[in-house]
């Protein structure tokens, strides 16, 4: 297949050489994350129904979650939630199949439920789904038009939008410190060892010239801290354990400071009863958060298209964006370049396998020109990508890339 792809080189200075550089995470209690997690989830168990009842996974887009934070009394030892938070699942779904003149409903609303609560149950340790959040649903039906593009009865899928994904490689050293942060702090093996520390984790990552610095929200148990000489000493162990991770990993200098806002001369400090801020008026809402690398990067391009909850086997809002990532990842293997930049962009009602164009801009080595030869590698590598998308498709269906 002959595919538009235009290759070209950027004559600019690569991230990891400029003075100043930002990066953030949200982790896996943020309110933003868990509004990407719940869409997702709910796609995916659409996903699973749909196969299951009709062999096929219908028209859906699930991407518009929100989270409304709710209301706790918070104090050393303990707490209460007061105010359940309120969680919004909404988007759109096929809700009924007719065949044969018989209108079958399909159960979206208890699939929404079941999917949130699910979630809640697998991920946040002291967040009941029962008792202090209240999941409701608004789903609709999707538009016409694009349902009978969707069901088009071909082996590859049409784009239902026109839109565009975009990636880059490779990571620069903070991108790659503040990703591994987030992680280890909600890593199984560090809440076993201070369960003192919830899951909702922020990482904002700045660095000038060769000074990095970490600044990092994380929400405390409350149940688990006694007083606050105690709370201070759960930050201090935290801070010391990611200090010995981060340096034996990287072998660089970094400053770290956690929960800035803290006034312990008064008591005030990040104590929370259920392990995210979503319980105290923190809001929340599908494609807030990280992108597909699972970073916030403003020094790179990024595309604003959620990936979570869009449908797997058309929206190129999330697969165009796995495979602008998969294609950065190794074009960057090629000798001589230093970065790379992916944008891809669908026109609907066109083949997802065939892009109405991709872009590859690089920043290559001083020593480095860009060849006939390095032209050809280069599409080879996006037409390779294109040339197994059903295997992109599959591996969205079975939880096999990061999105968010």
């Amino acid at each position: 297949m002959s595919r538009n792809i235009v290759v070209e080189e950027l004559y600019s200075q690569t991230v990891k050489n400029q003075l100043v550089e930002f990066v953030e995470r949200k982790g896996t209690g943020h309110p933003d994350f868990m509004a990407d997690s719940l869409s997702e989830e709910f796609s995916l168990s659409l996903c699973k129904y749909y196969m299951e009842r009709f062999g096929q996974v219908l028209h859906h887009n699930v991407d518009k979650v929100l989270i409304v934070g709710g209301q706790t009394n918070v104090r050393f030892g303990g707490g209460e939630v007061v105010t359940p938070i309120y969680i919004l699942m909404s988007g759109r779904a096929t809700t009924d199949i007719i065949s044969n003149n018989v209108r079958e409903c399909i159960p979206v609303g208890r699939i929404a439920i079941e999917a949130a609560k699910n979630w809640i149950k697998n991920n946040m340790r002291f967040l009941d789904p029962e008792t202090h959040v209240i999941v409701d649903y608004r789903v609709g039906r999707g538009s016409v038009d694009l349902v009978s593009i969707y069901n088009y009865k071909s082996k590859i899928k049409c784009a239902n939008d026109t839109s565009f994904g975009v990636a880059f490689a490779p990571l620069t050293t903070l991108e790659k410190i503040v990703y591994d942060t987030e992680r280890f702090i909600n890593s199984n093996k560090l809440k076993k060892e201070m369960p003192e520390v919830g899951e909702d984790v922020k990482v904002m990552g700045l660095r000038i010239g060769n000074e990095i610095k970490l600044i990092i929200a994380v929400a405390m148990i409350s149940k688990f801290i006694h007083d606050i000489n105690h709370y201070i000493s759960v930050k201090e162990e935290l801070k010391n354990k990611l200090q010995d991770y981060l340096v034996k990993k990287y072998e660089v200098p970094i400053e770290i400071e956690i929960n800035t806002a803290d006034r312990p001369e008064i008591n005030s400090v990040y104590l929370t009863v259920t392990g995210t801020s979503a319980e105290m008026g923190d809001d929340g809402e599908t494609g807030r958060g990280n992108r597909v690398n699972g970073l916030i990067t403003p020094s790179r391009p990024m595309s604003l298209e959620a990936t979570a909850g869009k449908n797997p086997m058309s929206h190129v809002g999330k697969i165009y964006n796995v495979i602008a990532c998969n294609i950065a990842n190794e074009i960057a293997k090629i000798k001589g370049i230093e970065e790379v930049y992916v944008k891809i962009v669908s026109q609907i009602g066109r083949a997802i396998d065939n892009p109405y164009l991709t872009n590859i801009q690089l920043v290559l080595e001083k020593s480095y020109n860009l060849t006939s030869n390095m032209k050809y590698e280069i599409e080879s590598i996006v037409n390779k990508e294109f040339d197994q998308i059903e295997k992109i498709i599959e591996g969205l269906l079975e939880r096999k890339f990061t999105l968010f």
